[in-house]
């Protein structure tokens, strides 16, 4: 399937101990983390362009900016949803946003470069060892 602007992806979870603020060291307070949050709209959008992928590629995050607008507290489920709103070359670009059971809690941008993975690993390993 080929990406087109509009496509919508989605990941979920339920909040527990391991996704709150505290775990993160992000602040004490026992709520769903920003990080956490990040990752599941991450998720969202490496999913939907994973599914146009060509055998050997991938997508990697490059840049994220969002913003954190209201707690959640754990045991409620998360909702992150990504939509591809710009292709420029490799670069894909996503709204994001995640929403509680209650409100939307978190929106913003995300970008993800498409990579050939084995070229990408190779360069990794050249850094790693030189």
């Amino acid at each position: 399937m080929a990406l087109a602007i509009g496509m919508r992806g989605e990941s979920s979870v339920v909040v527990d101990d391991a996704r709150t603020a505290e775990a993160f060291g992000a602040g004490g307070v026992r709520v769903f983390g920003t990080p956490a949050m990040i990752g599941l709209m991450e998720n969202a959008a490496w999913q939907l362009a994973q599914s146009a992928m060509m055998p050997g590629e991938t997508t990697v995050g490059t840049l994220v900016q969002v913003r954190h607008l209201a707690a959640t507290p754990v045991g409620m489920r998360v909702i992150a949803t990504a939509e591809l709103i710009e292709v420029d070359g490799r670069r894909l670009v996503f709204h994001v946003s995640a929403r509680d059971e209650q409100r939307l809690i978190g929106e913003g941008t995300h970008e993800r470069m498409r990579i050939q993975l084995d070229r990408f690993l190779a360069r990794l390993g050249q850094v790693q060892n030189g």
